[in-house]
């Protein structure tokens, strides 16, 4: 399994950015079992990470490497910062922006990447759950499913009480403002807050990516994943959604992206021979 770190200019964040690639273009095969067609696009798992991650935590957290190769997918994960994913015209970063069309384009400028719908997905956990969500609706004609992992559905009526008067960071008013501006009554009418977003797009009768969703039961952030799921299901949109057990942690990450390649529409092609798996 080939991964690559890669480092670019990126014009949305005006700065160097890094990114790890995975990459199953040096997959082995075991004797008799078929071989994937030479020059074939693969299809293309975008995979965001949460608060105080960067783009090193999926390979690190969970067993996405091989997973990738089992199914022949590339993934790419960038890193986010804290920002949620959304663009920040008040720090010239312009995070969506970013993920959403440049992030996209020049991915497939340099690796061997289908540039079709359906075979685009994005998908993330905690802050990067939201970021799939928010982003894959917002770029509908670009992910053709969504993957959004004990999502954090910040942008709701509980941020407008928000103070600086709280033991971590992210749960204060001043990174609230960080991300979504100044105005968090605005922000919550705009598209921003999912919910907002997804009706506007019913209402224009676009056509949905599909949207997994699944939480720990043990986790705060339950509440507003399940509400969020029966929003998307009132207006008609293809949500499957799974409560399992597990809290806000890397062992139920770990579990959940393997149910998410398991839904993906994906080859399924066979672990490869490697250092791992020699057929012994």
């Amino acid at each position: 399994m080939a991964t690559f770190l890669v480092n670019f200019v990126s014009e949305s964040l005006g700065r160097s950015v890094s990114l790890n690639v995975i990459l199953p273009t040096d997959k082995m095969y075991f004797p008799g079992m078929p071989k994937r067609p030479e020059g074939k696009p693969y299809k293309t798992l975008y995979l965001l990470h949460g608060v105080l991650g960067n783009y090193t935590d999926w390979l690190h957290g969970t067993r996405i490497q091989r997973w990738a190769e089992e199914n022949d997918l590339a993934v790419v994960m960038p890193s986010g910062d804290n920002g949620f994913y959304v663009d920040q015209p008040w720090n010239c970063s312009y995070y969506s922006r970013f993920i959403g069309e440049e992030l996209v384009r020049f991915t497939r400028k340099t690796f061997p990447l289908s540039h079709d719908r359906e075979d685009t997905y994005i998908g993330g956990l905690s802050m990067g759950g939201y970021g799939a969500l928010y982003n894959g609706l917002k770029y509908h004609e670009t992910f053709g499913c969504i993957a959004a992992l004990s999502s954090a559905l910040v942008v709701n009526e509980s941020m407008l009480s928000r103070t600086d008067d709280v033991p971590i960071f992210i749960e204060s008013r001043s990174y609230a403002t960080s991300c979504f501006g100044q105005d968090l009554q605005a922000a919550l009418k705009s598209d921003v807050n999912p919910k907002v977003l997804a009706a506007r797009l019913a209402a224009q009768k676009v056509t949905f990516p599909k949207i997994f969703m699944t939480c720990g039961k043990d986790d705060s952030l339950l509440g507003v994943n399940e509400d969020f799921a029966e929003f998307l299901k009132s207006h008609g949109i293809d949500v499957h959604f799974e409560v399992a057990k597990g809290n806000h942690e890397w062992d139920f990450w770990d579990r959940s992206i393997k149910k998410v390649l398991d839904w993906l529409p994906l080859e399924h092609s066979g672990l490869g021979m490697n250092s791992g798996n020699v057929g012994i």
